[in-house]
């Protein structure tokens, strides 16, 4: 028997950390001969957690009714908070002892190289995976990011830890003309996941820049391919015929690079009409031209509202841009921002805009100085000062992974270098830029619809519309999780806003 472990996934190009489902798990389970059981890690913590219980109580008794409780999300106490790390169990966790019993062959997926926040899961560390594995009587095979490192925390090196619990650590990396039909057949998993997922898509790999960002871990991975538009429309009719309905065009390195930008998006609206079509990263480059003016009308018009162009910019700083090959300058960045706003600026049915842009930034870069923050936030002023709009601003320290320009060269020179001022800058950012501009995204009275809630805090319940970078929304009062409703805006946060039902 073989299982796969997901302990999710975060790269550059791609996301697997839940509500998304990434490729890699997908990819396999359409490789075997036989869809595999599939698990995550929050089944084996809490499973491990149930073990752990029953030694010290000395029994069973009770604690079905407990796990069984924790399963739908019933937090006993109204002080409790939502226990992301073993929220996301597949329909599988019941029987998991057996699974685990039967298992010969463990392919272990994970792997974080953009670590960030997630506000229902938590991705498996290695040290972590290890810790839970290391009883199970079979063969572990590790597999995704994490072979070429993973990193809980922005700011570090990869993580640093003992492999030997692993017999065999390999990438799975497929031709596409082999995904073709992993990606149908994989699609199949989906039945074993009892929660609503967003699918992530992969319309290619590697990057097509000729020198790569100096940080930069998808260059290491992959060449630069692009799928076929007649496969990824397989793989969504599948997918539609067990039921999802929600799609993100988000593993690649940048969506208006790949050849079929417009004609896919088309499709897919036309043949299976999703409930969210959106994308994700784009080199900010390829949206000033005439083709990329074009892609832009394109997302637009079939893909849904709230959607939301990541731009990984990672500095306006001349000097930090040229040191690290990065891939866009300031005016480059301020035009693309200016194109998009001119096109998606409008808000869609759900009340978020169309179409918006959000700007990836990095702390810790070759070249890093004190004025790196003077050039970010006079930017970042520019676009709010001249009401063009920016769905997200995404601040994080850079992380150091073994083979990238940045490793070889500096490593972590300017992260020791500069530490202290980090969070001065970040909180610069969301005082002066973050908090007006979703108040000008969201202003006070917007209805947003189709909002789904997530977790608990105490007595107020954290809820997203479903997509690419959703607006966190609290509401203070304790709803029924995993249901859609309709929200007034009532106040705004550095990052989120404050709702109520309507």
């Amino acid at each position: 028997m073989i299982t796969i472990l997901d302990c999710y996934t975060d790269e550059p190009a791609g996301l697997g950390v839940p509500p998304y489902l990434g490729t890699y798990p997908r990819y396999i389970a359409g490789s075997l001969d036989k869809i595999p059981t599939y698990l995550t890690i929050d089944d084996l913590r809490l499973y491990k957690l149930q073990l752990k219980q029953q030694q010290e109580q000395g029994g069973r008794r009770g604690w079905e009714k407990q796990f069984a409780a924790k399963r739908v999300g019933k937090v006993i106490k109204p002080s409790q908070k939502t226990d992301i790390k073993t929220y996301n169990l597949t329909k599988n966790f019941e029987n998991i002892q057996d699974i685990l019993n039967n298992t010969k062959e463990l392919i272990i997926i994970a792997g974080v190289h953009t670590p960030g926040k997630y506000l229902s899961a938590v991705p498996g560390t290695l040290k972590e995976i290890i810790k839970l594995t290391k009883d199970i009587s079979c063969k572990k095979i590790l597999t995704g990011p994490a072979v070429y490192g993973t990193s809980a925390e922005g700011g570090k090196f990869f993580e640093r830890v003992d492999l030997s619990n692993f017999q065999k650590i390999k990438f799975f990396n497929p031709s596409y003309d082999e995904i073709r039909d992993f990606a149908v057949k994989g699609a199949e998993i989906i039945k074993q996941i009892p929660d609503l997922r967003i699918i992530e898509l992969e319309t290619s790999k590697g990057c097509s820049r000729a020198k790569h960002c100096s940080f930069c871990t998808e260059p290491l991975k992959n060449r630069i391919s692009f799928r076929k538009k007649s496969d990824i429309l397989k793989e969504v009719k599948a997918l539609s015929r067990l039921g999802v309905k929600h799609f993100r065009l988000g593993k690649q390195s940048c969506y208006y690079s790949y050849p079929e930008a417009v004609e896919i998006i088309k499709e897919i609206r036309e043949k299976f009409n999703p409930k969210v079509l959106h994308i994700d990263n784009v080199n900010p480059a390829n949206v000033i031209t005439k083709k990329g003016e074009e892609i832009t009308k394109a997302i637009v018009k079939y893909c849904t509202e709230g959607n939301t162009a990541a731009f990984g910019v990672e500095s306006f700083d001349p000097e930090v841009i040229k040191q690290n090959n990065l891939n866009s300058d300031p005016e480059t960045t301020y035009k693309a921002v200016k194109l998009i706003n001119k096109y998606g600026k409008t808000p869609g049915p759900n009340g978020m805009p169309k179409f918006l842009p959000g700007i990836n930034l990095l702390f810790g870069l070759i070249g890093e100085s004190k004025t790196t923050n003077e050039h970010n936030t006079k930017w970042l002023k520019k676009f709010l000062d001249e009401d063009l709009l920016l769905r997200r601003i995404n601040i994080r320290q850079v992380d150091i992974f073994e083979g990238t320009p940045l490793y070889n060269t500096v490593g972590n020179k300017f992260i020791k270098k500069n530490k202290k001022y980090y969070w001065k800058w970040r909180n610069q950012v969301r005082q002066e830029v973050d908090w007006p501009m979703l108040e000008k995204i969201t202003p006070k009275g917007t209805i947003l619809k189709d909002v789904r809630t997530e977790i608990w805090d105490g007595k107020t319940t954290f809820a997203r519309q479903i997509g690419t970078y959703p607006l966190i929304i609290g509401i203070k009062q304790r709803l029924e999780l995993n249901k859609f409703i309709n929200i007034k805006v009532t106040g705004h946060m550095l990052r989120s806003i404050i709702g109520e039902v309507v």
